[in-house]
């Protein structure tokens, strides 16, 4: 009977987990992928807004908070999702490319999301799921930073990181000079 009930709440958690993967029927052909189409949930929703839309005279300067546990080492990254929607969110609105200014601060426990491939298999058995994501959001200029407090506390030798990956001293130094420098900051993470 325990072995019953068991499996039955084991299925029933992964079918949850399986539809939150993908995009709900209803809307099939709605959502476009401006820029990043690594994962249902970076798509935005087509609307029919004409409020709050691009700005020529407001610089688009985002800094974003990353600091969630890993989920699932096997998948993207929730936090690191959220940087692709947030950036395909921006241009869908009308901001170009080149004046969307991102930077993503990595800490806490999220360090672990941009190791290397090697790093990362060492510590979970699996190539790093967020390596793709790290590289095309890199191409596409948006820059990241790690606390390095956290690799220190951690452990973690620089030479473990993903290459797109740069150093600061700590996200706290981080998010200060980006306050001065005029970004926005966004709180990404569910925990």
């Amino acid at each position: 009977m325990k072995n019953n009930l068991l499996l039955t709440c084991l299925v029933l958690f992964q079918s949850v987990l399986l539809a939150q993967e993908s995009i709900p029927p209803h809307l099939e052909g709605k959502i476009q992928y401006p820029e990043f189409n690594l994962h249902p949930y970076m798509g935005v929703i087509d609307t029919d807004n004409s409020v709050l839309t691009y700005n020529p005279d407001i610089d688009y300067k985002v800094v974003v908070d990353v600091y969630d546990k890993i989920k699932d080492s096997t998948q993207l990254a929730s936090p690191l999702r959220e940087v692709g929607r947030i950036y395909n969110l921006n241009v869908a609105n009308g901001v170009p490319k080149d004046q969307l200014n991102m930077v993503v601060i990595v800490h806490a426990y999220a360090v672990y999301s941009v190791l290397n491939d090697e790093a990362y298999e060492k510590k979970f058995g699996i190539k790093n799921p967020n390596s793709d994501a790290l590289k095309s959001y890199s191409k596409a200029g948006i820059e990241f930073y790690i606390c390095g407090q956290n690799l220190g506390m951690y452990n973690i030798p620089q030479e473990d990181l993903a290459n797109e990956i740069k150093i600061a001293i700590s996200a706290k130094t981080a998010f200060i000079n980006f306050d001065q420098l005029g970004y926005s900051y966004l709180n990404v993470n569910q925990d």
